[in-house]
């Protein structure tokens, strides 16, 4: 979502949640009064009620465009520190018991980006394209 300074000080994921029964799961947020906003977020519901929410949102002039996570690991230069999987709460960041290899399971990934910042060899990559 991305929705005018207008749209900044009204309560529109509470609105999706209760009017809609939208379940949502914030994923990224860059919010700043006065200014231009954005909000990733995964909804939840029926398709009815994701298309009335998303009817609402641009009533409200908020921009709505489906994305898709892109993320890549660079596997074959991974030395398996096991730094990412200490900032990976969504778990989709892994080491192997047995091997001590990092194991990465991509629909865990809520593309947090926080790996991206830990990995000492930079070897993550996140992209967000539009998912039409």
């Amino acid at each position: 979502m991305r929705f005018p300074p207008q749209s900044g000080d009204k309560p529109l994921s509470y609105v999706l949640v209760k009017d809609y029964d939208i379940s949502i799961n914030i994923l990224k947020a860059e919010v700043m009064p006065g200014k231009r906003g954005n909000l990733l977020l995964e909804m939840e519901a029926t398709e009815e009620n994701i298309e009335k929410g998303i009817a609402y949102l641009k009533e409200h002039h908020v921009e709505c465009q489906p994305l898709d996570k892109q993320i890549k690991l660079d596997q074959e230069r991974c030395i398996s520190c096991g730094n990412c999987t200490a900032v990976c709460f969504a778990g989709a960041l892994t080491m192997n018991p047995e091997t001590w290899e990092l194991e990465f399971n991509k629909d865990e990934c809520v593309a947090c980006e926080l790996c991206v910042k830990a990995c000492p060899l930079g070897l993550f990559e996140i992209h967000f394209s539009n998912g039409d």
